[in-house]
């Protein structure tokens, strides 16, 4: 068996219009190896394009003298035969070889054909990235030359024989349910899978190390039964004796001075010194803090450290909230355990999230007897991927797989959730990753979970977290926003569709035909009564989609005549309840429809599933049962949401739609949320924790904390004495680090063409900062349209300069993505909107020049804020003033702080909105930076500034190393 890895660099990439510019094989023998190698040039018939001479590094003058297409495939078209055809994404290149065959008069490529993207998703399904360099990098593959086609093809092959070497060495029982999932007749993945099988049954049988056999499932031992690492041992004595006659100062000794040891360049932190004190006299006296700490302050430590110290000695559990999962797993991996050789006593800590984020191991089971004819590819490779993940998982966290935003509902189909438990009656229970987390979490001094859980069990009366009173939030800023989100409904058209498709998909596929089925070769009394009614209920999943759909689209259409959508296409629609749109009582009809059917849908069922499961006691069937009570709470759900939308029950909720007119019905969301959870807040978190401590990098509006105590509902708090405030000092030397250039005469956004003035002007400078600085530039935005109309004109321009263009939504690929992209090419402007403003991390040399195009205000006209507008104009409150202007001012100082990460970095912020000096309310904006070095001078002058304190950083920095 021989395989080919192919491998082309072409024009472009369309194989109809592109042509092919270099060519590499890499050739496999039987013992696994590359045993040969080809790689050539082909000279195209037109110029290469500029970005792909950036992309590949291959220029005109190399191809000028190579050989022609024909030439090329004289070459290798004898080694591909009787090959099979190995590419990294292998249909773009199979593609190319067929044009470039079917033109020079070959005959087509007939052979097999494997991917090593679709064999590295299913073997390593927890990589971030597919593309050839990021694999390469992961499993330390050597490729010297990324976007060549030969080294592309040396490490392709290397990249197959990794993977070829892992299936290969898969638990038996993992590589016979993959077997059993791709048609080897069909399918040369299947192909292969098959072929490994069939070798490693001829093998002697050996030890699966680490790997634990239940229900012909192989799943991966782990610590099921022992301690997880970040906990102590049963046998230790307790800490609170250990820390009985230690002080908290001591105590913080005796950790700085192990952390000195264990890193010699640690050096204390006056900020991080203030916080420890600020948060340890908020937990030891009952009392609230808001606590402001910058980048630099090392505020994970500063709330964990007396956290630990507090919850032990006292024998309180203490919770930390995060809102990224990010900043959780940061904290699951990198502090935790530091903290563990750190302090002087063990301690217990888990991560506990939502429960829709564990892997339901029944669920999963019952997902593998769907047969294979009826899965897709892309079903099929997820779940094999799942499948070959239970092996090596001992948390079974969605976090850890890429499945990407598409194939959400395979997730969804697997996810733990508490209305089809079994409970103890689950054969699986043993080995359930959500309860073990939970109880985890019972037996932890330290739980980390996230806000969205925090909220979701304050709905579920404090049943889900484990019971406690001291809570610490970071990322404080969302707190507001997310238990808004989360106290009120949002329902949309997949609502109803997927727990729809759970209960029938098809005649085989659903809970229902599957019940049907069970409950017919039952035998018993009742069981033809109970097959009669289940099947008369089959025809109303239809009747409820149509009625469900035919409401969708009635929303959408009464959304797209009343709503002019924005710059994305998003339309947006308020929803008075004094100011009904005109065709609302039609719509009322098609909602109160969809309700009334969903009502004689989910009634007739729980009624049956009642009766059959006091007959029924095979597991098989009760766990049918549970699985369909489960999607039946789904339907109720989406039932009680169209009713209180409909109704506009709750008269302290803002109630609103949104669509997007390219998908128009499948598109439409409805929203219920309190327009104001400041009193929520109180009554449900502040009355009852005896401390919650929040904390963030941007928290006030000019040095003061009113705004956010405010909206969080701290008012009384503080009136009483129980909120206690701290902004701690930045550790780094803004007034060196930092400069802030304002060009003064820069055109204002006015009248009919100050827009288009705006952006030319917008543009020019732009280009200019980008060859003074050389690239490493990051250009925030508040409009997607605005950096749509910058990016083309941009990116053109600074072609020739080598500085290429990223812009969010152009390029494609995640904000993860973007950002790897950037920091590999230096010589880059990235131009980024919402989600660019905060939560990435631009270390050292990776920026040197912010731009903020416009101060952040939020759009007035989104209903929640036009809501609180309206609340505080009926109080006599300017909300400009109170709300808009603090939003913007938190956003704005969230952007700054992308520039300076570490106590070394430096560079320069542009602000392009001249309102910062010409507005009354400017100030608050510059009042709110840390001290950065700050100047307006006219947009002529910039460039010579910009380089003029460039080369001053640069002398220092050379002369402090001189020294």
């Amino acid at each position: 068996m021989k395989f080919a890895v192919l491998d082309f660099e072409t024009t472009g990439m369309s194989s109809d219009n592109d042509e092919i510019i270099q060519t590499g094989l890499a050739f496999i023998d039987d013992a696994g190896t590359v045993c040969s190698t080809y790689s050539s040039y082909v000279r195209p018939s037109k110029p290469i394009p500029a970005e792909i001479t950036r992309l590949t590094g291959i220029k005109d003058e190399d191809v000028a003298s190579a050989p022609e297409l024909e030439n090329m495939l004289n070459d290798i078209v004898p080694m591909l035969l009787d090959v099979i055809l190995v590419g990294h994404n292998v249909n773009f290149d199979l593609q190319f070889l067929q044009n470039a065959l079917d033109q020079s008069g070959y005959l087509p490529y007939t052979g097999r054909l494997l991917d090593t993207v679709e064999l590295a998703r299913l073997l390593y399904p927890t990589q971030p990235s597919y593309s050839l360099t990021s694999l390469t990098q992961a499993l330390g593959i050597a490729h010297d030359r990324p976007h060549q086609a030969d080294s592309d093809a040396v490490a392709t092959a290397d990249l197959f024989l990794v993977c070829l070497n892992k299936l290969r060495n898969l638990p038996l029982f993992t590589l016979q349910r993959l077997n059993a999932m791709f048609d080897s007749e069909i399918n040369d993945l299947g192909w292969l899978i098959a072929d490994t099988l069939s070798w490693r049954e001829t093998q002697p049988l050996i030890p699966e190390e680490g790997i634990h056999h239940f229900r012909q499932f192989a799943m991966s031992v782990g610590d099921w039964g022992e301690e997880s690492p970040l906990n102590r041992n049963e046998d230790e004595t307790d800490a609170s004796d250990s820390l009985k006659d230690i002080s908290f100062d001591q105590y913080l000794t005796m950790v700085q001075d192990n952390l000195k040891v264990m890193f010699p360049a640690y050096e204390t932190r006056e900020a991080q010194d203030i916080m420890f004190q600020e948060v340890f006299a908020a937990l030891q006296d009952d009392s609230h803090l808001l606590v402001e700490a910058g980048t630099g302050t090392g505020k994970s430590l500063g709330y964990l450290l007396p956290s630990l110290y507090y919850g032990m000695k006292e024998d309180k559990k203490v919770v930390v909230s995060t809102h990224t999962i990010q900043l959780q797993e940061q904290l699951r991996e990198r502090d935790l355990p530091l903290l563990q050789q750190a302090l002087p006593m063990a301690f217990r800590a888990s991560v506990f999230k939502g429960r829709s984020n564990y892997l339901c191991l029944r669920k999963f089971e019952n997902r593998q007897q769907i047969p294979e004819y009826a899965m897709g590819r892309e079903e099929a490779l997820i779940r094999g991927g799942m499948t070959v993940w239970l092996g090596e998982t001992t948390r079974g966290e969605s976090e850890e797989l890429n499945i990407g935003g598409r194939n959400k509902e395979e997730w969804d189909a697997v996810s733990s959730d508490a209305a089809s438990c079994l409970n103890r009656a689950c054969p699986w229970f043993r080995r359930c990753f959500y309860h073990r987390a939970r109880q985890e979490a019972g037996k932890a001094d330290l739980i980390i979970t996230n806000h969205a859980l925090l909220f979701t069990d304050l709905r579920a009366e404090n049943r889900l977290l484990p019971a406690y009173d001291r809570l610490v939030v970071d990322e404080a800023h969302h707190l507001e926003e997310v238990a808004s989100q989360h106290l009120g409904q949002k329902t949309g058209h997949s609502s109803l569709i997927v727990p729809l498709q759970r209960v029938w998909k098809d005649a085989r596929t659903g809970v229902l035909p599957q019940l049907i089925s069970a409950v017919s070769s039952m035998g018993t009394r009742d069981s033809g009564v109970w097959t009669e009614k289940l099947e008369v209920l089959v025809p109303k999943v239809h009747e409820i989609r149509e009625a469900w759909e035919q409401l969708m689209d009635a929303l959408y259409n009464m959304l797209a005549g009343q709503a002019a959508s924005d710059e994305t296409g998003n339309l947006t629609l308020r929803i008075k309840p004094a100011e009904l749109p005109a065709n609302w009582d039609s719509l009322s009809v098609d909602a109160n429809n969809v309700i009334q059917l969903l009502s004689d849908f989910i009634r007739p069922l729980e009624k049956l599933t009642v009766e059959i499961r006091e007959e029924a006691d095979e597991l098989g069937m009760q766990g049918l049962l549970t699985d369909l009570s489960g999607v039946l709470k789904d339907l109720a759900s989406v039932r009680a949401d169209t009713q209180s939308f409909i109704s506009l029950g709750k008269p302290e909720f803002v109630y609103w739609l949104e669509g997007h007119s390219q998908y128009r019905g499948r598109s439409v969301w409805i929203f219920g949320v309190p327009a104001d959870v400041s009193g929520l807040l109180k009554e449900g978190v502040f009355d009852r924790k005896a401390s919650v401590i929040m904390t963030s990098a941007t928290l006030t509006i000019d040095k003061s904390f009113r705004y956010v105590t405010e909206q969080l509902g701290l008012d009384e708090a503080e009136k009483d004495g129980r909120l206690k405030t701290a902004m701690l000092p930045s550790p780094f030397r803004y007034r060196e680090q930092a400069l802030v250039l304002i060009p003064r005469d820069f055109p204002a956004i006015k009248g009919r063409d100050g827009e288009a003035l705006f952006l030319s002007a917008l543009i020019d400078s732009l280009q200019e900062m980008a060859q003074t600085v050389g690239g490493r530039m990051l250009v925030l935005f508040t409009s997607h349209r605005m950096l749509k109309t910058v990016y083309g004109p941009l990116k053109e321009r600074l072609e020739s300069s080598g500085i290429q263009v990223l812009g969010q939504g152009m390029d494609g690929g995640s904000r993860t993505r973007l950002t790897q992209q950037f920091i590999k090419q230096p010589a880059s402007v990235l131009l980024g909107t919402s989600s660019f403003w905060e939560g990435i991390d631009l270390p050292g040399d990776a920026l040197t020049c912010l731009a903020i195009v416009r101060l952040p205000f939020q759009p007035p006209n989104h209903p929640v804020a036009e809501a609180k507008s309206e609340k505080l104009q009926a109080e006599n409150k300017n909300p400009f003033m109170k709300l808009s202007l603090p939003q913007a001012v938190i956003r704005f100082k969230q952007g700054f702080g992308r520039l300076v990460r570490t106590a070394t970095d430096k560079g320069i912020v542009i602000l392009y909105d001249t309102r910062v000096i010409e507005t009354n309310y400017g100030k608050y904006f510059l009042y709110s930076l840390p001290g950065p070095k700050m100047e307006h001078l006219p947009t002529a002058a910039m460039a010579a500034r910009v380089s003029s304190w460039l080369n001053a950083v640069q002398e220092e920095g050379e002369s402090n190393e001189t020294h």
